[in-house]
């Protein structure tokens, strides 16, 4: 990249941003295990017009707000088509977060740093993995850094004249407030004011204004913006006679926020597990730290707030999601934005020493090379790993179209590689990182669709029994209900799957002869007669039957 960035060179940025977040938009189906049951609850509201709150089937869903699925809701009512509309609130919210850090490395240094943070955000696995799934992260992430940027042109003087910025303040504020009405953690951007407040008071450049009495602008945008839906739920809430309600309303406003954080449930892991997941799923970007860390180190000593907010709001987050016993991968993923912002003014020097160029290179040829070796192995042979995964998966007749994209991506690699030497590693392994995303999203994720979402199975079902037949779900999963060629009949979702299989059996009862009920095979009560099923396979890495009224005559 020149010196002195031109427009062309920020119109290229984004042309790859969007086709790298972008690609495959609108040629697959929600995948498990998230992607369903929003994309459930979603159609559930456009068809009931009950937007406040969410179903899964018969059941209220309680375990996350409704902000989510009522964006993925408005974008079928516009499109008419769930393909596009369940994925676009992540690409959406993905490009939002990119240009938040872009603009601001832009406004804080030059356009030249903020396209190079920008880069470290887009090509982080972690970052572009998630945003290329339907799931409520890449939406928490943009609220969080969306309230980042707003917080930090006030308190860092951004604006013209060097004065408060009111609007970005209150921006900051209520983007915090909806990324906690869409998943809780939203607060977190109120971290920055602990070392924006502790940086003020030690006489480093950085305003606060708490003595202002437009302060309170911010904490009155964060009640408004959560009142969109705290508000009119609970007025509905209260006017429900029904005890289910009631139980919702504690479910989600404090089982799911305060009683998770403090005595997590499950996803249990050590307290060093994001620097694990940090040290892997921020590859590439994470390779330049060792040379990064010291950099930072000089400026924190010249007092530069630029490099302190963000670097100290990072380590905020890290201690706080490092407390609590459960822990995901995707937790700790709001706090890349920070780094990528930190890293754009180091870059560009980072990436002309020897070291760090030897680095990116060995990476990018590992990477390479476990696509090529794997893509022919999978290709010419039979290894273990290739039986498991096509067993697991259902794919069988995909196995082989699978294994040419995987090697032609290793040979892609390859000639980036050798076309670009050794003076430029970082173009191949971004070319390389482009040409993964673009071809996963256009080639092998529609080759997976099938078994991965389950279309196949209902799809096979659905021909099976006719269709005038009546079909019932039973130990079902999302992916099932919501690829049903049908109406069906469910038996609850949180109920045992014993009792699930119960009621099924009842409700077949009143008409075998039209009634069949798709079970999944851990479910399958013993008093079925198994010789007259017809088992339809793994999908989901789960086995499927699909039981007439005839096999389970015996059954009382």
């Amino acid at each position: 990249m020149p010196t002195s960035p031109r427009p062309r060179d920020t119109w290229l940025f984004w042309i790859i941003a969007l086709l790298v977040l972008g690609a495959g938009l609108g040629l697959r189906d929600p995948w498990p295990a998230d992607e369903p049951r929003f994309a459930l609850v979603a159609r559930h509201m456009v068809e009931s017009g009950d937007w406040l709150f969410p179903h899964r089937g018969q059941e209220l869903y309680s375990d996350k707000p409704p902000l989510f699925m009522w964006l993925q809701a408005i974008f079928y009512s516009l499109f008419g088509n769930w393909r596009v509309a369940f994925l676009l609130p992540s690409l959406l919210a993905a490009l939002g977060t990119l240009w938040c850090v872009v603009d601001l490395g832009s406004r804080l240094w030059t356009r030249r740093v903020g396209l190079y943070a920008g880069y470290a955000l887009l090509f982080a696995l972690q970052f572009t993995w998630q945003a290329k799934k339907a799931q409520i992260d890449p939406l928490v992430v943009f609220w969080i850094t969306l309230g980042n940027y707003g917080l930090l042109r006030h308190v860092l003087q951004v604006a013209r004249n060097r004065g408060p910025d009111w609007p970005m303040w209150m921006l900051g504020w209520a983007a915090a407030s909806l990324g906690l009405i869409t998943k809780g953690v939203g607060i977190l951007v109120l971290l920055m004011l602990i070392p924006a407040g502790i940086a003020s008071l030690r006489g480093w450049d950085v305003k606060v204004h708490v003595r202002d009495p437009k302060f309170w602008l911010g904490p009155l945008a964060f009640v408004l913006a959560a009142g969109v839906w705290l508000v009119p739920m609970l007025v509905a809430a209260l006017g429900h006679t029904s005890p289910e309600y009631g139980a919702y309303v504690h479910d989600i406003l404090v089982r799911q926020t305060a009683k998770r954080y403090g005595s997590s449930w499950d996803h249990g892991q050590p307290a060093w597990y994001f620097l694990e997941v940090m040290a892997t799923m921020w590859l590439p970007t994470v390779l330049v730290l060792p040379w990064a860390i010291p950099a930072w180190w000089r400026r924190l000593r010249r007092r530069d707030p630029r490099y302190l907010l963000p670097l100290a709001w990072w380590l905020l987050v890290l201690v706080f999601f490092s407390i609590p016993g459960g822990k995901r991968d995707m937790y700790i993923l709001p706090a890349l934005p920070m780094m990528a912002l930190a890293l754009g003014p180091l870059l560009p020097g980072l990436l002309r020493r020897r070291g760090v160029r030897r680095t990116v290179s060995t990476f990018t040829w590992i990477f390479v090379g476990a696509m090529l070796v794997g893509g022919l192995a999978m290709w010419f042979g039979n290894p273990g790993f290739e039986r498991n995964f096509v067993a697991a998966r259902g794919i069988e007749a995909e196995a082989h179209a699978f294994a040419i994209a995987i090697t032609a991506l290793g040979l892609f690699g390859v000639a980036c590689l050798l076309w670009s030497g050794r003076r430029r590693p970082e173009v191949a392994m971004a070319a390389t990182l482009a040409a993964v995303w673009v071809v996963f999203g256009l080639a092998i994720a529609p080759l997976l669709n099938d078994s991965s979402s389950s279309r196949g199975l209902m799809t096979e079902t659905g021909r099976r029994i006719g269709p005038d037949a009546e079909l019932g779900l039973v130990a079902w999963r999302e992916q099932n209900l919501l690829m049903a060629d049908r109406e069906v009949a469910e038996f609850g979702f949180k109920v045992p799957f014993d009792e699930q299989m119960r009621r099924g059996l009842e409700w077949q009862r009143r008409s075998p002869g039209t009634r069949w009920l798709l079970v999944q095979d851990i479910a399958l009560a013993p008093c079925v007669d198994v010789a007259r099923t017809q088992h339809m396979g793994n999908a989901n890495r789960r086995g499927w039957t699909l039981v007439p009224g005839v096999a389970a005559a015996s059954c009382r």
